[in-house]
């Protein structure tokens, strides 16, 4: 395994083998495990300091649940979410690097105008409006994989092949990326766990990241309190810890978790103290 560079809007991000840690902020009334626990800015400011203390690399702010059945969220209501929040963290934690978690290309463009670093898009840069937005602010992306929309992505989701299926999209999204004029190595991919997706198909993607990778870009999961965990083990945050372990095993780099500590634990006492 290599250490992989992604280029952001600030700098650089060293991704060593074993990965950095994404920790979620969610500034929401409804996400499905932390909704209404750091809407306000403050709150969330506070968690922020926490995570990154904790080893987080990378904040990520969303305005939006997109568990599965979730309605979708206009960009108002998103905006009024989430820019309090980012212009706090943004005056407060000036180096952090902060990620807005948003498939809509307004609330994409008031936070890189606060200062985020990476567009994390669900949607996979599927708007030529947010791909020109990414491409003119020289920021980080993340393109996702999602077969339909969070309202229906659980109501019997099927595949040719998994495998083959997410990387052909990945590999279609990040071509069309390049040719809107965002730089490869600005580019992360992400495969989608649990987004439109049963068991037996995170799990597949999890022992199959190589074959998913594309033009040796890194690769992001979310596993963090997937309800497919269950079928691994019963505790949310020991089932969060060993299959994000198992992830980084097959390559990934950037790891989206609620819970920082007890992830950054193991991948220190794994893969050594450059985590």
């Amino acid at each position: 395994m290599e250490t992989r560079i992604w280029k952001l809007r600030r700098g650089e991000l060293q991704l060593p083998p074993g990965g950095v840690i994404m920790g979620i902020l969610n500034v929401t009334p409804d996400s499905f495990s932390d909704g209404g626990q750091h809407n306000e800015p403050q709150a969330a400011l506070e968690h922020a300091e926490q995570m990154l203390s904790q080893g987080a690399a990378i904040i990520d702010v969303g305005g939006e649940s997109t568990r599965p059945g979730a309605v979708e969220v206009d960009a108002a209501e998103e905006l009024r979410r989430t820019e309090p929040t980012l212009r706090l963290l943004r005056e407060h934690l000036p180096d952090a690097v902060i990620s807005i978690d948003t498939r809509h290309v307004e609330v994409a463009r008031a936070a890189l105008e606060i200062g985020a670093d990476v567009v994390n898009d669900i949607c996979g840069l599927g708007d030529p409006a947010m791909r020109e937005l990414c491409a003119r602010s020289g920021c980080g992306v993340v393109i996702m994989h999602m077969q339909g929309a969070p309202s229906t992505m659980q109501h019997n989701p099927s595949y040719s092949d998994v495998l083959t299926d997410v990387r052909n999209f990945l590999r279609r999204r990040v071509d069309l990326a390049c040719d809107s004029g965002i730089e490869v190595n600005r580019i992360c991919l992400d495969p989608g766990i649990g987004f439109g997706k049963s068991v037996e198909h995170n799990l597949q993607l999890i022992e199959g990241l190589e074959f998913v990778r594309y033009r040796n870009l890194p690769i992001l999961m979310g596993l963090s309190r997937k309800r497919f965990l269950r079928a691994v083990l019963p505790d949310d945050s020991a089932a969060t810890v060993t299959m994000s372990l198992r992830a980084a095993a097959h390559g990934a780099q950037i790891h989206r978790v609620h819970d920082v500590a007890p992830l950054h634990f193991a991948l220190r006492s794994a893969y050594g103290d450059r985590i």
